[in-house]
């Protein structure tokens, strides 16, 4: 965990990033399934959402109650951890933070429900990746921006190779 309120730990354990995108997959499954069938009226789930990714890239896991159960309670019973680079994870998050921030905008500033929703299954095919199958596309972008010389290496030596998976020393 990061020593301040702000800030994002490095590295994470991908077990429990993984275990957020489970936990974002099913709030957006969950969210797109009611707005659809039962109405748009559901469609503020998507403010709690937004307010998971922006605590998490502010924070790490520290406000974000999905992270806190990841992290605390559920990634510790699932398995040893596996240690990532952090921020291709924050990346990440941030990716996910704008998408979500987008849908609720144009929700709530603008009535276009269609097009939130298509945002939102944005995330929910990203978060499926990651949670299911341990692709993680905010991470594959991070490592091309470094490519190109975008993202400097000092931000992140181990992330040159993001496809590194250290087993957590016990």
């Amino acid at each position: 965990m990061p020593t301040s309120w702000f800030g994002f730990p490095n590295p994470v354990n991908e077990v429990a990033a993984r275990t957020v995108a489970a936990g974002v997959l099913i709030l957006t499954i969950v969210t797109i399934g009611l707005s659809t069938a039962v109405g748009e009226g559901w469609l503020w789930l998507s403010v709690v959402l937004a307010y998971g990714f922006v605590a998490r890239v502010l924070t790490g896991p520290r406000l974000s109650p999905l992270g806190q159960l990841a992290t605390r309670v559920i990634a510790p019973r699932v398995g040893p951890a596996k240690l990532v680079a952090g921020p291709p994870k924050r990346f990440a998050q941030a990716m996910g933070a704008t998408m979500s921030l987008t849908a609720v905008i144009l929700h709530f500033g603008f009535g276009l429900d269609a097009a939130a929703l298509v945002f939102l299954g944005l995330i929910a095919v990203a978060a499926t990746l990651e949670s299911v199958f341990a692709f993680c596309i905010g991470c594959t972008i991070f490592a091309g921006l470094m490519r190109m010389g975008l993202v400097p290496e000092a931000t992140c030596a181990a992330c040159a190779n993001i496809t590194l998976r250290q087993p957590q020393a016990a």
